[in-house]
């Protein structure tokens, strides 16, 4: 069985390393980056080619964000449910739910801006063809 994946990986691995930079950036001191750690993941979202896989490679692409809060990025994991294995798989799965999320939105965005440029190109034709009509028309 033979699959067209036809992925970007140069816009998956410049994603991923964009979001992981960011949470590295942050965990340093700079609790600004933190808030920049999504423009990767919309950026892998929007360079794929539909929204199914735009959400499949943002999940993806929130790996390396995953390996860096086991590794204390994020801080350290305290309380009673955190520490243990349940709580260790459910931040696994929410940091890949909200990463799959948001490589969703980037490609809604992609696929909303390619139907407003039809729309506007349409548009743009119409006028075009009018005149040129009315022009063999009076002849």
């Amino acid at each position: 069985m033979a699959m067209n994946l036809d992925i970007n990986w140069k816009a998956l691995i410049i994603g991923a390393a964009a979001s992981a930079s960011m949470v590295i950036i942050g965990s340093y001191g700079h609790e600004w980056a933190f808030l920049f750690a999504s423009a990767g993941l919309l950026y892998v979202g929007y360079s794929s080619k539909d929204i199914k896989q735009g959400t499949i490679l943002g999940a993806l692409a929130s790996t390396p964000i995953v390996y860096l809060t086991f590794q204390g990025a994020l801080g350290e994991f305290t309380g009673d449910f955190f520490p243990t294995l349940t709580g260790t798989i459910s931040v696994m799965a929410l940091i890949l739910l909200i990463g799959a999320f948001v490589g969703f939105v980037g490609a809604w965005a992609k696929r909303s801006r390619v139907k407003a440029k039809a729309e506007y190109e349409k548009k743009q034709n119409i006028g075009k063809n009018k005149n040129k009509n009315k022009k063999k028309n009076n002849n």
